[in-house]
């Protein structure tokens, strides 16, 4: 099933096959998740982009309201920025935080400054725990955003190798994230009680 293309994941999902939706979410959910934690910052938000994304997707696709299924990382991708626009939007009404856009227009604050150093800080401490093949496929995979033949030749290993490879390395990224943020994260103080 992780063969087909998106023409025949669209297809296949409006003739009801429940197995072609678990490729399309195995195939995109990596990048979604990526964007969404890229522009959030928050493993959690991440997730939650991500699973709302993917009923949107889901929700279009069985309602035939995707435009050509040639176009499906597109729309994906473009879901998962409305989406981030309107977390941050929520966010702003609320007032916890800012649009994006709006923050690289003034100078942000020292508060602000760390905190997006620190977050950037403790991606790359994560990274680096990271054996260096699951490094490097994540590299080609998010930022170079090579096809799977290239990053097997690149890699050196077959090409149905690739999301095996890719799968731990994300799993492996996502432990090593997670027990970072636990270990940093700053202890709260009781102030009820006497």
């Amino acid at each position: 099933m992780s063969a087909l293309t998106d023409t025949d994941l669209v297809t296949n999902i409006q003739n009801g096959q429940t197995e072609a939706e678990a490729a399309l979410y195995e195939k995109y959910a990596a990048k979604v998740y990526y964007l969404a934690l890229r522009e959030s910052r928050l493993p959690h938000d991440a997730e939650d982009v991500r699973a709302e994304t993917f009923l949107r997707v889901l929700q279009a696709i069985r309602g035939n309201n995707l435009r050509t299924p040639a176009a499906l990382a597109s729309f994906i991708l473009g879901t998962t920025r409305n989406i981030l626009h309107e977390l941050f939007q929520r966010r702003k009404q609320t007032g916890k935080t800012k649009e994006p856009e709006a923050a690289d227009l003034s100078t942000p604050s020292h508060e602000e400054q760390f905190l997006d150093s620190e977050v950037q800080h403790a991606i790359e401490r994560t990274i680096v725990r990271l054996k260096p093949r699951e490094r490097d496929l994540l590299r080609m995979h998010f930022y170079e955003e090579l096809p799977t033949q290239e990053i097997a030749r690149r890699a050196g290993i077959a090409p149905e190798r690739v999301r095996l490879v890719k799968s731990r390395a994300l799993k492996h990224f996502r432990e090593f994230y997670w027990r970072l943020a636990r270990a940093t994260a700053p202890k709260r103080i009781d102030t009820q009680r006497r």
